[in-house]
């Protein structure tokens, strides 16, 4: 069946119904938010949405944006050679807060060497103290990058299997039952930049990760393209179903059942299920109520001419009646 009303409450099994009990049908998404291709003619890839209300779900993180500054003082001859440490928090696959360390060591260059611009990157989970190996970084100082990666090198040594693609910026971290991409920036001039090497202090502002913590479910929202999310109250949102708008080549054709449903017929044609917002159908508004299509000047202007008709004939009606009563009148 197809329905116009857009209003669905979750029932006592949570699936989410109209009023009258009729279940809402979607297509499912997998467990990182994605709905595979489906057949638009056919609602044989539908399912009625179901949702665990009393659900908690993780996020785990899967990308580390490894943004600081590292100054050039700690590179010059006569510099103490101090590491500069960058902890970042990130999240495993239970919900665990756990702790990556990136430690910088810098190379001092011999007194009267220039500046070397050469820093050591040392990957270290905290979790269980094993290591990612080494990197070694190379700053450029001249135009068009200086301050931006020159070459990176490694890794050397170290446990967890990690490796960088200098074309996108990104190191990856196997660390075994989880993996992570870690952006530190491209040797390219034109690419990504996270870490630089500029005439400042040191600053890592700007580190952020993705993924969360484990939550609770709190409620559900629906984008304009369709997709229905379950959030949680850790902050995060998940992707569970895809709601699709069936269009009909003759709606006027389509036959009227209860319960503000309709049903396909030969009159109507056969129905295609598009993606909100595509083709000619129109977008999904979540928590809004549709507006009301009645033209109220052109209601008053006919409730003005049904009150001046039944005037007219109320009068007629009355002049019509005294007509009768005269004529009995006379006959007496």
């Amino acid at each position: 069946m197809l329905t116009t009303t857009g209003s669905f409450t979750t029932d006592a099994q949570g699936y989410l119904t109209t009023t009258n009990g009729l279940a809402l049908l979607g297509w499912p998404a997998d467990a990182s938010g994605n709905v595979t291709a489906q057949a638009r003619d056919t609602a044989s890839g539908l399912e009625p949405v179901r949702v665990n209300i009393s659900s908690v779900a993780v996020q785990p993180t899967t990308e580390i944006a490894l943004n600081a500054n590292l100054p050039t003082d700690d590179v010059e001859a006569g510099a103490d050679g101090a590491t500069r440490d960058v902890t970042v928090e990130y999240f495993d696959n239970v919900g665990g807060s756990q702790a990556l360390t990136a430690s910088f060591a810098p190379t001092v260059p011999a007194a009267g060497d220039p500046r070397s611009n050469e820093w050591t990157l040392t990957l270290t989970d905290q979790a269980t103290g094993q290591s990612a190996g080494t990197y070694t970084l190379v700053f450029s100082d001249t135009a068009p990058n200086a301050g931006g990666l020159a070459s990176v090198t490694g890794p050397t040594g170290g446990t967890l299997a990690s490796s960088y693609d200098a074309t996108t910026g990104e190191m990856s971290l196997n660390l075994g039952n989880q993996a992570l991409t870690i952006a530190i920036g491209s040797t390219d001039p034109n690419g990504p930049r996270n870490l630089s090497q500029l005439s400042s202090t040191f600053s890592s502002v700007g580190v952020s990760h993705d993924g969360n913590a484990a939550g609770t479910f709190t409620g559900l929202s629906i984008d304009e393209k369709g997709l229905l999310s379950a959030t949680y109250s850790t902050g995060f949102s998940q992707v569970i179903y895809q709601i699709p708008i069936a269009d009909v080549p003759n709606p006027n054709g389509l036959k009227v059942l209860d319960n503000q449903c309709f049903a396909l017929s030969q009159a109507s044609g056969g129905m295609f299920l598009w993606d909100a917002g595509d083709g000619p159908t129109g977008s999904i508004e979540g928590f809004a109520r549709e507006q009301s299509t009645t033209d109220i000047a052109n209601e008053l202007t006919q409730l003005i001419q049904t009150q001046r008709a039944y005037s007219s004939n109320a009068k007629i009606i009355q002049t019509v009646d005294e007509m009768l009563q005269e004529t009995t009148n006379l006959k007496r």
